[in-house]
């Protein structure tokens, strides 16, 4: 399971030992597998502070999460041809996620455990604002230049009544220059191609006999051609609706064809450019972003354990992964029982949701006895 539950409880004696009975029990029952989970000791500071921390970094914890979403997103977006891939670049550090969450260790260099933890959250939270910004601008850019060439491309995969025609026609299928003469794109329903060979040279008068010409099929009908002078052209146009056949509205611009055929292939290429350099940058900062993620776990754990705990900082973290989704209810039960001495009423009315204690949203499970976190992965995949 890409899951994990970031807990942590008072490592004194007594709850050491809690945490070996707990260790033994999921183990045994194969309910989740555990490690410690390193969290250095940081400059505590003022407990008014860690107040004022503890819901800014829920926030952050929050925009955090919502920000590696869309970068993951954005992989997939970008990778829409290769998207058996998409997990090869969504890394941490080089190595898979799970693997990066299960051996955590706290980046010293980037966030120095010396600085008060206003410094170190200030650090984080300004990192991820940049990532965010830098992530609007990089990928409107590319969105709007993939929604211009699918505009063109869907302009080029119509039916004869909708597509382009500037990649079908060629100035050989006109009279071109001409004071009298013009010629018109007819769409003829397939079954009556034989009527329209029959009937279009007398839709009108001055129409040119044998100036028709197959020039395109699609499922449904053909685009042909035909000459005519330019005085009959409504005539010509009102006696082609009742027959059931229906002139393409089409002026050849040698100009206008050779642009639009340019904008396409300049569309082309400068997503092919562009591919690249964007995967690059949100392979470095999906990771980047992923990091200061857990680090922020990390300081969450730390802020609310000194508050729920005390001083001095005496408590232990552990990375639990449960092993099946089935199995997290029990897994659930054998935690509140194990750490029940943390909290008595708040873990029995867990266990039993007939007890009610106002205050505590725990139909919810946003309280138990021990501090309590969840990372989950899955949102990624």
């Amino acid at each position: 399971m890409s899951e994990f539950w970031l807990i942590s409880a008072p490592g004194d004696k007594e709850n050491l030992q809690a945490l070996e009975r707990m260790n033994t029990v999921t183990s045994k029952s194969n309910l989740s597998y555990n490690t410690k989970f390193a969290i250095p000791d940081f400059k505590v500071g003022t407990l008014d502070s860690l107040v004022g921390l503890s819901d800014e970094l829920g926030k952050l914890d929050t925009f955090a999460e919502s920000l590696i979403k869309r970068m993951a997103q954005s992989v997939v977006e970008v990778m829409e041809d290769a998207k058996g891939k998409v997990q090869e670049n969504l890394l941490a550090s080089g190595v898979d996620l799970t693997s990066f969450v299960t051996h955590f260790e706290w980046d010293m260099a980037k966030y120095p455990a010396k600085q008060p933890l206003v410094t170190v959250v200030d650090t984080l939270t300004k990192q991820l604002a940049q990532i965010e910004t830098d992530l609007k601008s990089r990928t409107a850019a590319y969105n709007t230049l993939k929604t211009n060439l699918e505009n063109l491309e869907k302009k080029s995969m119509g039916n004869l009544f909708t597509r382009t025609l500037s990649n079908i026609v060629s100035k050989e299928d006109f009279v071109l220059d001409s004071e009298y003469l013009i010629t018109l794109l007819v769409i003829v329903p397939k079954p009556n191609y034989a009527q329209w060979q029959k009937t279009y040279e007398s839709l009108s008068d001055m129409v040119v006999p044998r100036s028709t010409k197959l020039i395109a099929e699609d499922n449904e009908g053909g685009l042909f051609t035909v000459t005519l002078f330019r005085k009959v052209i409504d005539d010509f146009k009102t006696k082609a609706k009742e027959n059931k056949f229906t002139v393409r509205e089409f002026s050849y611009d040698e100009k206008e064809i050779k642009r639009e055929r340019e904008e396409m292939t300049r569309l082309l290429s400068d997503k092919k450019q562009q591919y690249g350099p964007l995967l690059r940058w949100l392979k470095v900062n999906f990771s980047e972003a992923f990091i200061a993620w857990i680090h922020i776990k990390a300081l969450r754990v730390f802020v609310e354990s000194v508050l729920r705990y005390g001083l001095p900082v005496n408590f232990q973290a552990v990375l639990l992964q449960p092993h099946k989704k089935s199995s997290t209810k029990r897994l659930r039960e054998v935690l509140n029982s194990v750490f029940k001495h943390l909290d008595e009423v708040a873990a029995a009315s867990i266990l039993d949701a007939s007890v009610e204690i106002p205050g505590l949203q725990l139909n919810n499970q946003d309280y138990f006895p021990y501090v309590y976190f969840h990372i989950d992965l899955s949102l990624l995949d």
